[in-house]
């Protein structure tokens, strides 16, 4: 989905009312007007929140089950308040908030024969990846490659993130990869 710069400065405007609505009442903006047509077609996303370009909170979907719009509203109420790495947002907090919305496209599974063919097939800055094994379950977004430019390392990480050894390996992992569309 390629987003017009309207839409994109749409959903932010969404994605901080939507926090503003938790500061207030507790919860996510559930009554969202005039949502463009494009904007209620399913769509998955992610909200990430920084202060001081560190970050404050990341939540977001996968797969695209419920509209865009309502998804990142969503995602950005989760992003401020149920993140359980970082304490609820405060409403000081507000003024300095950064947010960053990530659209993403239909995760597509990739097959690989071991490690090493999967690290050869990862592209770094734009893949997205998602890591399943069993109960196990995590995700990096590409942004992530900016801290982990390394396919090992970010392999490493994803799996420590998913509560796996950073060398597990299995023939029960299975992969998919996705792209995003961020804006700011």
């Amino acid at each position: 989905m390629s987003l017009s710069s309207q839409n994109k400065a749409w959903l932010l405007q969404l994605a901080r009312e939507s926090i503003e609505h938790g500061l207030d009442h507790g919860g996510p903006l559930t009554q969202i007007a005039n949502v463009p047509d494009t904007l209620l077609v399913r769509g998955a996303s992610f909200v990430t929140l920084e202060t001081h370009n560190q970050l404050r909170g990341c939540i977001g979907s996968i797969e695209a089950y419920r509209p865009l719009a309502e998804d990142v509203a969503n995602n950005a109420y989760g992003a401020a308040f149920r993140d359980t790495r970082f304490a609820p947002l405060q409403p000081a907090e507000l003024p300095d908030l950064h947010i960053q919305i990530s659209v993403l496209t239909n995760p597509e599974p990739i097959h690989a024969a071991n490690e090493q063919d999967l690290l050869q097939q990862l592209i770094p800055g734009e893949d997205g990846v998602l890591l399943e094994d069993g109960l196990h379950r995590a995700t990096f977004l590409p942004q992530v490659w900016e801290q982990l430019p390394s396919p090992h390392l970010f392999l490493a990480h994803l799996k420590e993130k998913a509560g796996l050894p950073s060398n597990y390996w299995s023939s029960s992992l299975h992969f998919h990869l996705y792209r995003v569309e961020k804006f700011s």
